[in-house]
């Protein structure tokens, strides 16, 4: 099993980062395509046209999320990986750790480049608006 930490940041508060990734809507908008979200301790989701999909396991209000987590990508008969996003108000915005852990072994850097296409790099823009990406 394999593990991934990566850090970033975003210019608005760690409640809207928060609010947003429980929420149906806010969340299909940020990435651009579809998820489904119950935004409670055990409730479902699934994101990315049900290429990701898992179950809330934790929650701490503005402060972290831990899920299970899994892409139709992992091999049969593996366990589901797990996924923490930490959020940290920091001077200018949010600081976001996300610690994913568990991840079959040989997919953590396709998960990593993933995580940075598919999420930070969108919710950049969601968040902050258009200009520079990098």
């Amino acid at each position: 099993m394999e593990k991934l930490r990566l850090v970033t940041q975003f210019s608005v508060s760690p409640q809207s980062i928060y609010e947003a990734w429980l929420d149906s809507e806010e969340h299909s908008a940020f990435t651009g395509s579809s998820a489904s979200v119950e935004g409670r301790v055990g409730g479902a989701m699934t994101a990315w046209d049900d290429y990701i999909s898992g179950v809330i396991l934790e929650l701490e209000p503005y402060g972290r999320i831990e899920q299970s987590w899994r892409t139709t990508e992992f091999p049969e008969g593996s366990e589901d990986s797990r996924l923490e996003i930490l959020l940290e108000a920091v001077e200018g915005g949010t600081r976001i750790t996300l610690v994913h852990s568990d991840i079959p072994d040989g997919q953590a850097e396709l998960y990593a480049e993933g995580w940075e296409d598919y999420y930070f790099r969108p919710m950049r823009a969601y968040f902050e608006g258009p200009g520079d990406q990098d």
